[in-house]
């Protein structure tokens, strides 16, 4: 795949405006004000790179998608007789289950305890996460019938998840918070099979059977996940990420022509707050192009496709974030580091790199690995500013 159609945009804008900062809280951590006890997020290392700055930063920031979770014991413990979207919707618990990870690892962010569920469960529609299995609908959504009777999630419902990251921006103190939501194709995509699927035939199918139908139910998700997106920032987050887990099921073409304006949607729901909005989809290597041009300042990349190659996609003006290879972090130090080394040689080719996996944590990782990791990148990595 060539790099997008025409001049490639500038670099993401390296400072919010006083128009931007002024749709934030005065306690938002992005306003903070010179002199308080906790520094401004806008000059810690994750934020430099995310906006282009990396160089300006004392080190290579990282975190990894799934930090928080079934990889840490305190995670199980927190987490022991309560079910996934209880936990998600428990405010002082999914603060505490975001910040344990900071907490153990030293990584350079947090990521929002939540789930892609978690916007339609506030609207109504009754789906439940099955232990083993995943994502599930009572009943699926297939036909433009369906798709007109779903409930339009109310702004009062997202009260739970802005108490939530206020109370995990608290704990966070300097760290900055990233926002999470699922991308349009993935949630339309769950509702569409009414569960997990390997090949999400039913709604590759209603795009060409019933392209209205698609069309409603795509602009449905992407209002929710823009709703969600806002409520996020609007209480703390200093950056989000739009997740595409099944887009990778697509080709560019039908990804342009069905999916392309519902990402786009989701994204410019928040353009108006400056705040870094990074978009990361599995298996999307050749959507790339497709995918930054919905809208995305930071682009993620999965395992299978090196960095510097993903920067010659992009016209080498994109910030980049990925991609340490999952399988690798139980495969032996011997293993690990020499692949992380090229990883961020890799992404030295793009203006900046987040370091990050190219997936999420696998469920049975040693902590430790992790841990180590982090202060082996920050020493990798530390410059002189």
């Amino acid at each position: 795949m060539t790099a997008p159609a025409g001049a490639p945009r500038a670099p993401y804008r390296p400072l919010l405006t006083e128009d931007q900062l002024a749709h934030l809280p005065a306690n938002h951590p992005l306003r903070r004000a010179e002199g308080e006890i906790r520094a401004n997020t806008a000059s810690s290392p994750m934020l430099l790179a995310l906006t282009g700055r990396g160089n300006q930063a004392s080190h290579r920031p990282v975190w990894f998608m799934r930090q928080a979770g079934r990889s840490l014991p305190e995670y199980r413990a927190a987490r022991e007789g309560i079910a996934m979207l209880d936990a998600c919707l428990t405010p002082e618990l999914a603060a505490e289950i975001t910040v344990q990870p900071v907490r153990r690892h030293a990584v350079d962010a947090g990521i929002f305890f939540s789930d892609i569920v978690i916007p339609m469960k506030l609207a109504g529609v009754d789906v439940d996460i099955v232990p083993g299995r995943g994502p599930v609908l009572s009943s699926p959504v297939r036909t433009l019938e369906d798709v007109r009777a779903l409930p339009e999630l109310e702004d009062s419902a997202l009260d739970v998840i802005r108490e939530a990251i206020a109370a995990t921006v608290e704990k966070l103190g300097d760290t900055p918070l990233i926002g999470f939501a699922g991308a349009p194709f993935t949630v339309a995509a769950y509702m569409v099979e009414g569960g997990p699927s390997r090949d999400h035939l039913r709604p590759r199918t209603m795009m060409h059977a019933d392209p209205q139908a698609w069309k409603e139910l795509g602009a449905w998700a992407a209002r929710t996940a823009g709703q969600f997106l806002r409520a996020q920032i609007e209480t703390g987050a200093s950056a989000v990420q739009l997740f595409d887990s099944w887009a990778g099921s697509l080709s560019e073409g039908d990804y342009r022509r069905y999916v392309q304006e519902h990402s786009a949607a989701s994204l410019a729901a928040v353009e108006e707050f400056g705040v870094p909005r990074i978009h990361f989809g599995t298996g999307t290597g050749e959507l790339l192009g497709a995918m930054y041009e919905a809208g995305a300042d930071v682009m993620g990349v999965d395992y299978r496709l090196p960095l510097d190659i993903a920067s010659q996609r992009l016209g080498g003006k994109v910030v980049l974030q990925g991609n340490i290879d999952p399988a690798l972090l139980a495969a032996g130090p011997e293993v690990l580091y020499p692949h992380v080394d090229s990883v961020l040689q890799a992404g030295s080719a793009a203006p900046s790199h987040v370091v990050n996996l190219g997936h999420g944590v696998p469920p049975t990782t040693d902590p430790q690995v992790l841990t180590d990791l982090v202060s082996y990148i920050h020493r990798k990595t530390a410059r002189t500013v």
